[in-house]
């Protein structure tokens, strides 16, 4: 069984067992976290397509980690004026692991 999951504004595709990285999380380390933007449910049978969302739709995760990315170099250019921005990012991110897909 699969599903497709909305979060943070982004979609996820998840079977249980499985290891996301989504969006930083207001959730603590352990903590259980459930998704109720189910788009699409598919298994054996068929797939299920909500309009938007699939009601009655569940998908529950562990967050198992919180962290941020390694860093990337943001770097600012315009020729011919003498104008260099250089700066550099890290973006948070919440590691989960799929628990349950409910119908």
């Amino acid at each position: 069984m699969y599903a497709i999951f909305e979060a943070g504004g982004k979609q996820y595709k998840a079977c249980e067992g499985d290891v996301l990285f989504l969006e930083k999380m207001d959730a603590e380390i352990g903590a259980e976290v459930a998704f109720d933007k189910v788009l699409v449910l598919g298994d054996e049978a068929g797939t299920t397509v909500g309009a938007p969302y699939v009601e009655g739709a569940k998908v529950t995760a562990r967050v198992v980690k919180l962290g941020k990315s390694k860093k990337i170099t943001v770097f600012k250019f315009k020729a011919k004026k003498n104008y260099r921005n250089r700066q550099g990012h890290r973006q948070p991110y919440a590691k989960i692991e799929i628990l349950s897909i409910v119908k």
